[in-house]
Parts: structure tokens; sequence; C-alpha cells
């Protein structure tokens, strides 16, 4: 197909540089906005890439990467030596990509008889769940709507009264309830990211949240270095798991955390505290920052069916995202509100039964993967739910494939590191009881040895640095 001119799609673009951010930003965002809408249908050849930057008077290096960023997206297909078009579908084909992640595809469609170990959560729902649940009934109101978009008044109180008591002065105002923790970062994605944004991440990092931010358009980047990478860019949003981060269970030390709220500045930082309650040696969690925005969730400390979580901010951005969240549901569940409170109460010994549950689980995966696989490579983990175990010099993309013939899904480090790294990782969650973790341990051994045995391994993908 004949390349649409460069005037013809110059007409198209418009004022497209009269905003503010990097041109290549801002030329990606025009783009999209006329893929979505239709304007440039599927197959549309584009104009090269050097005839475009002299119609639009940019640097060559301008186009490349916003025709690079589309490309990540999955809205443009580029070949060397073939050009740059529409991909089939345009905005359908990166819904498609942002969809892909294989631990929602596991939550999505299930294979059966497959042991689930590419999500990481409580497998079962403990019984002061069923207690507090019982109890919630009790705190019915007769005169309550039900309605409550910035959460229940008592839990929104308890929260804040738990901040407070880790040494953060904090007002229900300041507190947000949501449906889970993965439905905050949704809410403060889209208030604080659009099409093009920078997000600065950790990698690796939370697979979820990844797809959160491409789903809302921004450009996600990782550094190892967070403070150090603030120092030569300034994103729209910083995201870290400064506790037990997923899927290393490793932590910044307190004196981390504080550079980090100083190098960010002005710019938001959200901490996802999720998994900071689950320090296997019992040791409290650390006090939060209150110069981040802090995102907590009972789902880890309590069940994954429990889908309660929150948003420690300023009153302003919390209102603000108490408005985003009418629009999609008016409100997270009473009743699993009402419960929180109770849990919330006898906090001290629902983590500790937790904690003492994933300390056994812990040492038997440790133990199992040691005996049956002893060339895999893991640190044990300070705390969280999962070991980030290396496989030598192999993909561990083609080998979770075998893994799933064998009866148990497992999650490759590939989709939990935008950098285009840790090919050679999976993560493995200690989540599970330990007959559980011995039958996937066991069945993953032998689809290790079917891997090499069939010469199914396939060379690594040299690491990209971004």
């Amino acid at each position: 197909m004949k390349p649409l001119s460069v005037d013809d799609l110059a007409g198209r673009l418009g004022r497209w540089s009269a905003g503010r951010g990097s041109l290549y930003l801002l030329l990606a965002a025009r783009l999209r906005e006329l893929i979505d809408e239709g304007s440039l249908p599927a197959g549309t050849a584009l104009p090269p890439d050097r005839s475009l930057a002299a119609g639009l008077a940019v640097g060559r290096t301008t186009v490349i990467a916003a025709y690079d960023l589309l490309r990540e997206e999955g809205r443009v297909t580029r070949r060397r030596g073939s050009g740059t078009w529409v991909s089939p579908g345009g905005r359908a084909a990166a819904a498609r990509a942002e969809t892909a992640n294989p631990m929602f595809v596991n939550l999505l469609e299930p294979p059966d008889g497959v042991l689930q170990f590419a999500c990481a959560g409580p497998m079962a729902p403990p019984a002061r769940l069923v207690e507090a649940q019982r109890r919630a009934v009790d705190r019915l109101s007769g005169d309550d709507l039900g309605y409550h978009p910035s959460g229940h008044p008592a839990l929104r109180a308890a929260l804040a009264a738990r901040y407070r008591d880790r040494g953060v002065p904090t007002t229900p105002a300041q507190v947000l309830v949501t449906t889970g923790a993965q439905q905050a970062l949704a809410l403060i994605a889209r208030a604080l990211v659009r099409p093009g944004d920078e997000v600065l991440v950790e990698a690796p990092t939370y697979p979820g949240a990844l797809d959160l931010f491409r789903e809302v358009g921004a450009v996600v980047r990782a550094a190892g270095d967070l403070a150090g990478a603030l120092g030569r860019r300034t994103p729209a949003l910083v995201y870290a798991m400064p506790a037990f981060r997923n899927p290393t269970g490793t932590s910044l030390s307190p004196l981390q955390r504080a550079h980090l709220v100083r190098a960010a500045g002005t710019v938001p930082l959200v901490f996802d505290e999720a998994l900071a309650d689950l320090d296997l040696t019992g040791a409290p969690a650390p006090a939060p920052e209150p110069g981040a925005i802090a995102v907590g969730s009972l789902s880890k400390v309590v069940w994954g069916g429990l889908r309660l979580g929150w948003v420690r901010a300023d009153a302003a951005l919390v209102a603000r995202l108490a408005r985003f969240k009418a629009v999609h549901d008016l409100g997270s569940s009473v009743l699993d509100q009402l419960a929180a409170v109770e849990l919330l109460a006898d906090h001290a010994a629902v983590r500790s039964e937790r904690v003492t549950a994933l300390r056994r689980q812990h040492d038997h995966l440790c133990a199992r993967l040691r005996e049956e696989l002893p060339e895999w490579e893991f640190t044990p983990a300070e705390g969280g739910q999962t070991l980030w175990v290396r496989l030598p010099d192999v993909d561990a993309a083609s080998f979770a494939q075998v893994a799933l013939r064998h009866g148990v899904a497992v999650l490759p480090g590939g989709s939990l590191d935008p950098t285009g790294g840790s090919a050679d990782r999976l993560r493995v969650p200690f989540t599970a009881a330990p007959p559980v973790i011995s039958a996937a341990v066991a069945a993953l051994a032998a689809a290790w040895r079917v891997f090499g045995a069939e010469s199914t391994r396939r060379p690594l993908v040299p690491s990209m640095s971004v």
C-alpha cells in the first residue's frame, strides 16, 4: 500500500505540537487519537520517519520515538525495509496487548486441573474472616442507603487511626476505600497520568501495575535506582513497592525511602504497601512516608476474595479519586467494609497468623526447590509472598509453557520487567499449603527434565536498559 502522504497526515495532525511535554510524546498522542477514532484505519501505511520529520520540521529521532511508542502499544507495526503502518484492529490491538499478561490470563481462563502458581495470594479465607463477616451483619444500619463512594465512615476512621498509630497524622478525609489495591492504582493512574506521560517504576515490579499504566497510555520507564533516575528525568508519576516488593521480596531501607521522597519532590510518588505487613521475621510494618501516596490492602493479609483496599493521600486528591470511583461502582461493598473494621480491630492477631503460615510455606518451598531443582538459583525472601528464581541460561517463558503442560502455571519474569530483562526468571509464590507446594515443585521438576530432554531451551534475549 502506498504510504499516506506527508501533507495529508500533517493536515490530520493539526496543531499537534501545541502542548506541553516532549515533541515525540505530543506526536504520539495525536497519532494515537487518530488511530483510536478510526481516522487512520488498520492497514494505513504511514510516511517514512525521515519524510515525516522533514514535513513536520522536527528531528528524525522525534518521529522514530513516536512510532516506536505506538509500536509498543500495539497500535502500529514497524519492520525494517517495509515501513510503518496501523496495526489490524488499531486500538483493539493495543487492548489485546494490554490484557495479555499471563497473570490475568490464568485468572480469566484457568486451565482445568492446573495448579495456579501464576498468581500470589492466600489460597483460602481464614476463620477470622467468617467471624468478622458475621459481626459485620450486626453493624448494618437500617437507615443506610449503602452507597459510600469514598468509603464507609467507620472504615475510613479505622484506617486513619491505624496510620496515626504508625506515626503518620491522618484524618478520615485523607483516606479513600477502594475495591482492592488494584482499583486504588487504577484510580490514581486515571487521575494523574495522561496518554504519553512517563511513569517511572522499579524493575522488576508488580505486573498488574504495569498493565494499568499502559492502559492509560503511559510510557513506562524502569530503573534500578529510582532516586538516581529522578535526577535525570521528570516523570508524571513514580511507582514503588518499598516493603517486600513483588516479586523479589526485598525492601528499601528507611533511609532509602526518605531519600526517594526527597528526590521525587513535587512528582507524585506512589508507595504500594500491599505487602508491607508480611515481614517473615514478624517485625511490624515500617512507618509510612507521609510525603508519598500510600496504597494498602487487606487481600494479602486476609484473603484475595476480600476485595478491600485504600489510598492514603492529601484530602484534595482523595476527593478527586472518590469522584472517579463513584462513576465506576458507587462505592465498595458495605458488608466487606464493616468486616474490615472488625479485622482491623484485631489486626495484630490476623497478621501474626498469616505471617506464621507464610514462614512455614516459604521454608517448605525453599527446601523442596533445593532438593528437586538444585540448579535453580534463588535468595530466600525477607517478606512478601514470592521467590524470585533464576533458571540457568534459559528462557523462562518457554519453560513456563512446558510447566503448564505438566499441570502447574507459573509466571515468567519477562512480564514483570519493563526493561526487557528478567527473561531467565520465574516468580514462584509460597502462598499454598505445604502439600500443594510439594505437588507443584514435583511438577516443575518433571517439566524441567522434559524441557532439557526435548532441547526446547531457547537462548535468552539480551536485556535492554531503559
